[in-house]
């Protein structure tokens, strides 16, 4: 796994209400969420149906709500809570004196 820096603060990451940001991370776009001061974050989009998750919302218990269909997905493991199945990637987040970074796993090859 290496560690991509995303932000040098969770001011400059979060400007809306919602305290989810949409950040590009190795070329794939991914959703930060801040819940109860613990920053978390997922796949960008909704497996679904393809929405935006940064444009939904945070539910009091901490899962991520798609604005599309209102499906809720679980931060900590990525699973869809409201029965229908999918699956959301979920990312892990280290905040850090010089700013906050997520984790992607590296790619391996054919053999490996």
């Amino acid at each position: 796994m290496f560690w991509k820096k995303i932000a040098e603060s969770r001011t400059e990451l979060f400007q809306g209400e919602n305290n989810l940001a949409e950040v590009e991370v190795d070329g794939k776009l991914v959703c930060v969420g801040m819940h109860e001061e613990k920053l978390k974050a997922c796949s960008a989009k909704c497996p679904h149906a393809g929405g935006k998750m940064a444009s939904g919302y945070i539910d009091a218990l901490g899962n991520i709500v798609c604005p599309l269909h209102r499906y809720k997905f679980s931060l900590e493991n990525g699973r869809n809570i409201t029965g229908e199945g999918y699956f959301l990637k979920i990312y892990k987040v280290e905040e850090r004196e010089d700013g906050i970074f997520i984790g992607i796993e590296e790619k391996k090859g054919l053999f490996g």
